[in-house]
């Protein structure tokens, strides 16, 4: 595993929800990982419970992410470290109410 893999899987593993996205949670630096916020904030995850990685400051990381997750693009959605998937399956998931059951299985 690569120093990048081996930080990725760290991070995933250390946070119950984490968004690799472009920018952070305050200053989403494209649509996608602005949109894939918005919906955890819909889902009534508290902004200081999203821990983010902002794949703009590492290369290393930005690249390595797409390689862990075997996912194409950014952002990407880890709840309780399982991969969830983009902001377009974030957003289906949203729709249909998945997306809640996950952040809050004991709720639903």
């Amino acid at each position: 595993m690569s120093d990048a893999q081996q930080r990725i899987d760290e991070l995933v593993k250390s946070s119950p929800v984490l968004l690799f996205m472009k920018g952070t949670a305050t200053f989403p630096q494209c649509g996608f990982s602005g949109r894939a916020i918005q919906l955890l904030k819909a889902c009534g995850v508290e902004p200081k419970d999203i821990k983010t990685v902002n794949v703009l400051e590492d290369d290393g990381i930005r690249q390595g992410i797409k390689e862990y997750s075997n996912w194409p693009t950014i952002p990407q959605l880890y709840l309780n470290g399982e991969f969830v998937g983009g902001s377009d399956i974030m957003m289906e998931m949203y729709e249909n109410g998945e997306l809640q059951q996950l952040i809050h299985p004991a709720a639903n």
